[in-house]
């Protein structure tokens, strides 16, 4: 078991370097006390701010806690986190928002659990101690987005979205990652289902943000990015599932619209509505020919995925 003191004392043993990685966008107000406690709990961690153009003092207040600081000149939280996973050197990752609204103390947890359990990532599930922690549009929208993951993916975690996790360095290295926005947490849990990663996640406790703090997630403009980026990894790892949805509804609604055509037929010899039976039968010809594309794809998807987990072996025995 590693304890806090494990990671201040490298003579006992050869413990696993440790990066922090905070992206932050006008956190002036929280990100001193973030760098700080993180400092505190893991002394011999690299703590790494990376500014996402704020236009307050994020950058002289994580300087003042004693973090490396770098300016992320491309705006969104997927853009920033690409750039730190690119950048940064390490064997365990911790990824933490800025806003003070984590627990610091969990973050050994996380690492016992990387280090001992051999797991690539861990995430630290939203435990709410306030009733203010969650506006309600982003707690009904988490709740949603688990729910829809948990459908099509088969995936078990809590709280995909979850600000806060670990990392092993074979995952932060071997992740394709390609959102730009709030949606890349929803990346990271497709990537680690898609693959079958050894993933582990914790309840931590979870703070409302201090008053000169505010989420810079929309609750509708980043929820719909959130829902298209959701659909667009689906269709991309799960062609089968997509398109096979989409011709089992055109199917449905060409027999509805032939139906009362076959049942007079069936009757009179006679086919009275012409113009919906061609409708009826173009739509069932797209529907067969949306099954047969999720057939394709379905097969060029799976030797994608067999690559992912061949780069992510490869990796791993470097």
């Amino acid at each position: 078991m590693i304890d806090q003191n494990s990671f201040n004392d490298a003579s006992q043993v050869r413990i696993p370097s440790v990066a922090v990685l905070i992206p932050c966008f006008n956190e002036e107000s929280t990100i001193f006390n973030v760098v700080s406690k993180f400092k505190e709990i893991l002394p011999c961690a690299s703590v790494y701010v990376y500014d996402n153009c704020s236009t307050d003092n994020t950058f002289s207040e994580a300087k003042r806690a004693g973090a490396i600081v770098v300016k992320s000149r491309k705006r969104g939280k997927g853009n920033v986190v690409r750039k730190m996973f690119s950048d940064v050197n390490a064997d365990i990752y911790i990824i933490v928002d800025g806003d003070d609204t984590y627990s610091a103390e969990d973050s050994v947890k996380m690492l016992n659990i990387i280090r001992e359990e051999h797991m690539d990532m861990v995430v630290a599930a939203r435990n709410e101690i306030s009733d203010k922690a969650y506006p309600v549009g982003h707690k009904w929208g988490n709740k949603l987005f688990n729910f829809t993951l948990k459908l099509l993916f088969n995936s078990e975690f809590k709280d995909i979205f979850s600000g806060y996790r670990a990392f092993s360095k074979r995952f932060v290295k071997t992740f394709p990652i390609t959102s730009s926005g709030f949606d890349v947490e929803a990346e990271l849990s497709i990537h680690a289902l898609t693959i079958s990663l050894p993933c582990a996640e914790i309840d931590s406790d979870y703070r409302e943000r201090s008053e000169n703090s505010y989420s810079k997630l929309s609750t509708f403009k980043d929820g719909f990015k959130i829902l298209w980026s959701i659909t667009r990894l689906l269709k991309e790892n799960r062609p089968l599932l997509f398109f096979g949805s989409i011709s089992l509804v055109l199917f449905l609604l060409a027999i509805g619209l032939a139906y009362p055509i076959i049942s007079t037929f069936l009757e009179t010899g006679l086919v009275p509505r012409l113009p919906t039976a061609v409708l009826s039968t173009g739509i069932i010809m797209i529907s067969f020919l949306s099954l047969t594309c999720g057939l394709i794809l379905n097969s060029l998807s799976q030797a994608r995925i067999e690559i992912k987990k061949l780069h992510y072996l490869q990796y791993n025995i470097k």
